[in-house]
């Protein structure tokens, strides 16, 4: 029973992990269709952010849940104005410049920060299930995991930003008549992405060695969640982060966690080949 509920743990933690680093992306992609390669280095901004102000001396969880998700948001609307605004519609020139730019700030932060490895320790502690030991940051990512996807969904149904954004996404021309400024919903919808991005570098800090290339590590995981899901930002993106979350986790217990890595992306593989469309286009076709 004790071993049940650790390994419960771990396959909450790989689902919330997962939904906390590919949300930024599925916003994006969802809404913009826009592949952004340089998801990746967003959420390594975060990571440093983070990093940084607590080195600084300020509290963590200003740094991680404030500060973080405001400094990416901001790098992302520069993004936005100076690259990404001239290249809509041209999907393949946008992952050609997305990927140029996590070159240059790999490279950037790399000539900045070096390659050492640098962190902060997990604010919270950890408590005992019979002979195995956990932490109790687990269950506060699934937290912050549930309350984002709440956020986004409050956002996207009941607010007004979120019914311009959506009418914005499907049709600029007709908005624009409306008196819509679709320029500026685009800018914003990125500068939120990227602010979700930031704020999961910041949230996996304090588990996860912060170095100028860790966005590699996380960017596989998020592309094939985010494809796995389908075009709805909120359905699609819970129901494959769930699905891919519990093989990762099961996979890794049973054999290794190399295996469960190579285990995830042979069954994203065969889900994207049964469901080209992914879950939501199957399931949830229309839905937010």
């Amino acid at each position: 029973m004790d071993l049940a509920i650790i390994v419960g743990l771990d396959v909450i933690s790989g689902i919330a992990s997962l939904v906390l680093i590919s949300a930024g992306l599925a916003v994006i992609f969802g809404m913009m269709k826009i592949i952004n390669l340089a998801h990746g280095e967003f959420l390594m901004l975060g990571a440093y952010a983070t990093v940084l102000s607590v080195s600084a001396g300020v509290n963590i969880w200003i740094a991680m849940l404030i500060i973080a998700p405001v400094f990416v948001g901001l790098v992302g609307v520069i993004v936005e104005r100076c690259l990404i605004q001239f290249l809509y519609g041209r999907l393949v020139d946008t992952m050609l410049a997305t990927w140029g730019l996590s070159l240059v700030i790999v490279g950037g932060t790399t000539m900045i920060f070096g390659n050492t490895i640098v962190g902060v320790a997990s604010p919270l502690g950890g408590f005992t299930v019979g002979a195995f030991q956990s932490s109790l940051y687990t269950p506060f990512l699934a937290l912050m995991a549930v309350l984002l996807m709440t956020a986004v969904w409050a956002v996207m149904r009941f607010t007004r930003a979120g019914l311009i954004a959506r009418a914005v996404m499907q049709n600029p021309e007709m908005a624009a008549t409306l008196g819509v400024n679709p320029a500026r919903v685009y800018m914003a919808t990125f500068g939120a992405g990227a602010a979700m991005s930031g704020l999961a570098g910041g949230l996996l800090a304090p588990v996860a060695g912060v170095v100028p290339t860790m966005g590699a590590a996380f960017i596989a995981k998020a592309f094939i969640t985010v494809v796995g899901g389908g075009t709805s930002v909120l359905w699609g993106l819970i129901t494959a982060s769930g699905l891919f979350g519990f093989i990762n986790q099961i996979a890794a217990f049973l054999t290794t966690p190399v295996f469960g890595e190579v285990i995830l992306f042979i069954a994203a593989v065969a889900l994207i080949r049964m469901l080209p469309t992914g879950i939501s286009g199957k399931f949830f076709k229309g839905r937010l």
